[in-house]
């Protein structure tokens, strides 16, 4: 397995046992991981992943996106921010847009 330049992991809300809570399972983050899949498939981005965290407690700014190993962070992540953060990547570039600078 090839080491991707950009790991993108969404909040699930997940709880450690199994259980979906909180903000961003509600605010359709399981949905924003398949259109962030078929979107990273579509445009062929090899050096991109996708996957789904457990809760992350920052419930407050959900559905909430981590770029990794670049640490950074999302806030309220929607179809379009998954586009923007995706344009970006493939311009080499960083989405300023909903970034968390805190």
């Amino acid at each position: 397995m090839n080491k991707p330049k950009h790991h993108l992991f969404i909040c699930g809300s997940v709880r450690a046992n199994g259980e979906p809570k909180g903000v961003c399972h509600k605010n359709e983050s399981i949905a924003l991981l398949s259109y962030a899949q078929g979107e990273v498939k579509d445009r062929m981005l090899d050096e991109v992943e996708i996957s789904m965290t457990g809760c992350m407690n920052m419930c407050a700014r959900g559905p909430v996106l981590i770029d990794y190993p670049a640490g950074r962070f999302y806030e309220k992540v929607s179809e379009d921010l998954i586009d923007s953060i995706l344009d970006a990547i493939e311009d080499g570039e960083v989405c300023e847009e909903n970034l968390i600078e805190d």
